[in-house]
């Protein structure tokens, strides 16, 4: 019996030793922002694995992020890797705003990430069709910026209260936007479209696929950003932005709306959601497609037509209003929390009894 224990203890110790757990990895290459690399990898692994980057919010760490979303445990079950990179600068924020992290191979922390993720897939021989990002706030800007800077590497995305890619621009590494986070950076699809066009220049092959959350009660990234995100993506791939192919209410859940504009761009917004917008897994695995297993085939929409150029300034962006307005959906209403009006919003205008449509500023009115 002793040894029958012995020899059990032993085992377990074992798979304690080859369990798998979240990594630091130090050479990469090279890391010009000096951002830091942690990668989970599951014990079970798919042949030819896919990955997934799964980038933290402000105050966030690669841990947080780790303990604190599903991915690592749908990687157990499903067999794929997750980056979870974390930002090198005070307060934890990424750098979204300084030129070089907003251009293709430009020195910044899309650079840094890029890195990691290249390195991944030569280390783990992983399916390079099956390379997928996802991040929550400062996270989800990055995604943003990725999407736009690498949209050769990445094949879908997954942005949870982010901004569009560019809207964050100061001219300087880590800074804050208010103008942006607020809500006031307005423009048309067009002006988006190139903004995110430029970080890459001339490139015209296949483009992520996007998905993008937003809740109506966010005060940190006001609601006015999905809008904006929405425009965004909308300008480039094609579609127009405020006519969405299908929407569906309480969907993928209660209280949230699914905008589908085409195979390429789906918008969900939540009513009464506020920045601590919970990060659903399982809707993010379905929408990358071929990570439960099996290899997939990559979006192959390229961008061929043009649009207006447009220049980052170390100002904040002048704010403007689209110039032509999407059509108001009719016989739909807001929920309490929920947004009914504001410049550009294209939404639900009618509250629910007994609610009220309430301006809060220019941009944002509110079912209260």
């Amino acid at each position: 019996m002793k040894l029958n224990n012995l020899a059990s203890s032993l085992l377990s110790l074992v798979a304690v030793a080859d369990a798998a757990s979240l990594t630091q990895v130090t050479n990469f290459g090279s890391n010009p922002s000096g951002a830091r690399m942690y990668i989970y990898v599951p014990d079970r692994l798919q042949t030819n694995p896919p990955i997934l980057t799964a980038i933290h919010y402000c105050t966030g760490t690669a841990n947080a992020f780790y303990t604190g979303t599903p991915y690592a445990r749908l990687a157990d079950q499903y067999g794929f890797i997750v980056i979870y990179p974390e930002s090198p600068y005070s307060g934890s924020c990424w750098d979204v705003s300084s030129r070089a992290t907003l251009t293709r191979d430009g020195g910044g922390s899309s650079t840094s990430i890029a890195q990691m993720v290249r390195w991944a897939i030569e280390r783990y021989n992983a399916d390079r069709n099956r390379i997928f990002v996802a991040g929550t706030s400062s996270g989800a800007m990055m995604t943003n910026v990725l999407a736009a800077t690498y949209p050769d590497l990445f094949k879908a995305a997954a942005a949870y209260a982010g901004v569009p890619a560019g809207c964050f621009y100061t001219g300087t590494v880590a800074g804050w936007n208010s103008t942006c986070a607020n809500g006031q950076s307005i423009a048309s699809q067009q002006v988006w479209a190139q903004t995110a066009l430029d970080m890459y220049p001339g490139y015209t092959g296949p483009r992520p696929k996007m998905m993008i959350y937003h809740g109506s009660a966010d005060t940190t990234i006001y609601p006015q950003n999905f809008n904006e995100t929405m425009k965004q993506w909308c300008g480039v791939f094609g579609y127009t932005y405020g006519s969405p192919q299908q929407t569906l209410a309480n969907t993928p859940s209660a209280g949230y709306t699914k905008y589908v504009y085409g195979e390429n761009l789906v918008g969900i917004y939540g009513s009464g959601v506020t920045h601590n917008i919970p990060v659903n897994g399982e809707n993010d695995l379905n929408w990358f497609d071929g990570i439960k297993g099996g290899s997939s085939t990559p979006t192959t929409t390229a961008v061929t037509s043009s649009v207006p150029s447009t220049t980052l300034s170390t100002s904040t962006r002048t704010t403007t209003t689209s110039s032509t307005s999407a059509p108001t959906p009719t016989g739909c209403t807001s929920q309490r929390w929920g947004q009914c009006g504001g410049i550009g919003w294209t939404g639900c205008t009618t509250c629910a009894s007994p609610w009220t449509c309430t301006k809060l500023n220019d941009w944002y009115y509110q079912c209260l």
